[in-house]
């Protein structure tokens, strides 16, 4: 340990190098371009890549679009082979994935292998669905009809994905999407593009297992806005799934609403957890030291705001204390250490202000928020008691800080959660049913994710994510998010002889 930091001596530009040669991404592709891609493990250049022009974006939504034409007839079954084989490939390259996950986003070693877990978790998922898309015969008035409801690819699917999921979400959509019969173009977040590189590469070993398939079903686009804008301004895409900040989706909606396309947006979080004078505080310390510090404050379920009773507040405090005290910040390679590094200069001085400005407006600074470390931007995450729900509490900042605050009732408890712009995840740790099911209510929380005596962080691919106001109203994975992706058909068959009319409407000529 150096600095209060812990450190590898493993060349971080030399092991970047060899994965990606494992993970079949051609050597000739990291040097060509402008795009400087760094490892925020030590701020060192990984790669220099070209990013895709506008006229190969345009070409790029061709290529899928045909793709999406020939797709569509192929059976869902067999549409699900795919996935199956991607999964296959992503469990054969899981260890060399997640490091560069880490390689590249700064995440641990164990949160990159799980996040490429994520992932064949939803290309399974998707393989079972494969086989149960399934409409509805409904009920009809008239004699000798049937209805019905069927469900029909919807058509290009766009996603735009974030530096802190760098390809689970791209997972969470393509998996699914392609069962539907729907081809996908990537976007990923221009600090973090290697990992997309690898994934398709990963795609197209899969395609070449699979045999014969359209061109164009998977591609991925290099570069910042102007390559996310070409996919969510081009007609042919029709879901585009951005996840991102507020402020991206902002911009993004009103695009595809313009030309009446889905967005699927999953924007900011600014998450909760309500700890009661009957928690079991040995379950919540762990749950909220790992929710508050885990991906370095970097996931957009993490816990910002603590509302604790007052009852159990300096108990829980003075633990909390000792914990941010002694967690390991430092190379995320490092299997000792439990917080890597914030993904680049910008993220630290973002955390710093916040920090300046929580002082300001009353905050007692109880632990961490210093700087550790020569290279990278390494700090230690924040514990910041605060008088009150202020402006710097109410705002999303992308870092490792958890607010403080203390209340009296579970009415006032429900309120501080509801009471900021955000809805995505929360949390409540109590012993009382009563509680639990008040927290879960319709006069509970008003987020999309409500959990009981665990974290805000952790979601399985089986429930659906995403949240509510200014988090976007998006849903991945869950028990049907499969129709986003399709278009739905109302079918009425008439195999009588005559013609009655909905309603009873007469027309008799």
């Amino acid at each position: 340990m150096a600095d209060g930091i812990v450190t590898l001596q493993r060349d971080v530009v030399a092991e970047a190098t060899e994965v990606l040669r494992r993970l079949g991404v051609p050597a000739e592709r990291l040097d060509e371009g402008d795009l400087a891609v760094a490892s925020p493990i030590t701020g060192q250049i990984l790669a220099r890549l070209r990013q895709t022009s506008a006229q190969e974006c345009v070409l790029a939504v061709a290529r899928a679009q045909t793709a999406f034409e020939r797709w569509r007839s192929v059976p869902a079954p067999r549409r699900g082979d795919l996935v199956r084989l991607l999964g296959e490939e992503l469990r054969l390259a899981k260890d060399d994935l997640g490091a560069l996950v880490t390689l590249e986003a700064g995440k641990t070693v164990s949160e990159g292998r799980g996040e490429v877990q994520e992932m064949i978790d939803i290309c399974d998922y998707a393989v079972g669905l494969s086989r149960q898309i399934s409409g509805l015969t409904l009920p009809t008035e008239r004699a000798s009809h049937r209805m019905s409801e069927s469900w029909r690819p919807l058509g290009v699917v766009g996603v735009i994905s974030a530096f802190n999921f760098p390809v689970a979400v791209w997972s969470w959509n393509a998996a699914i999407a392609l069962v539907c019969g729907d081809p996908v173009i990537w976007k990923p977040s221009e600090k973090t593009p290697l990992t997309a590189l690898a994934v398709q590469a990963l795609f197209d070993k899969a395609l070449a297992r699979f045999g014969e398939a359209p061109e164009g079903l998977s591609q991925v686009l290099i570069g910042a806005a102007a390559a996310g804008e070409a996919i969510v301004r081009a007609p042919e895409v029709r879901l585009v799934s951005a996840t991102g900040s507020t402020a991206m989706g902002r911009k993004v909606a009103p695009i595809l609403a313009e030309r009446f396309a889905r967005a699927l947006l999953e924007l900011g979080g600014n998450n909760a957890a309500i700890v009661t004078p009957s928690a079991d505080l040995d379950l919540t310390l762990r749950a909220v030291a790992f929710a508050a510090m885990g991906t370095a404050g970097q996931r957009c379920t993490t816990l910002r705001r603590l509302i604790v009773h007052k009852d159990v507040k300096s108990t829980l405090l003075e633990r909390l204390i000792k914990a941010y005290g002694s967690v390991a910040v430092g190379d995320p390679r490092d299997s000792t250490t439990l917080v890597g590094p914030l993904i680049d200069e910008a993220a630290l001085r973002g955390m710093q202000a916040a920090l300046a400005q929580a002082q300001a407006e009353g905050g007692t600074l109880l632990a961490g928020g210093e700087r550790v470390g020569a290279a990278g931007a390494y700090v230690r995450p924040a514990l910041v008691d605060m008088p009150a729900q202020t402006p710097v509490v109410a705002r999303e900042t992308f870092a490792p800080i958890l607010y403080v605050l203390s209340y009296e009732t579970l009415e006032e408890a429900i309120a501080l959660n509801n009471a900021v712009s955000q809805g995505l995840s929360s949390s409540i740790f109590t012993s009382d049913l009563r509680e639990a099911e008040l927290f879960c209510s319709e006069q509970g929380s008003d987020c999309g994710i409500a959990n009981v005596n665990i974290g805000p962080s952790g979601a399985e691919i089986g429930g659906a994510f995403g949240g509510e106001k200014e988090t976007g109203g998006g849903r991945e994975a869950g028990s049907d998010s499969w129709k986003a992706y399709m278009r739905r058909a109302t079918n009425t068959v008439n195999y009588g002889r005559d013609l009655p009319l909905a309603q009873g409407v007469k027309f008799d000529l």
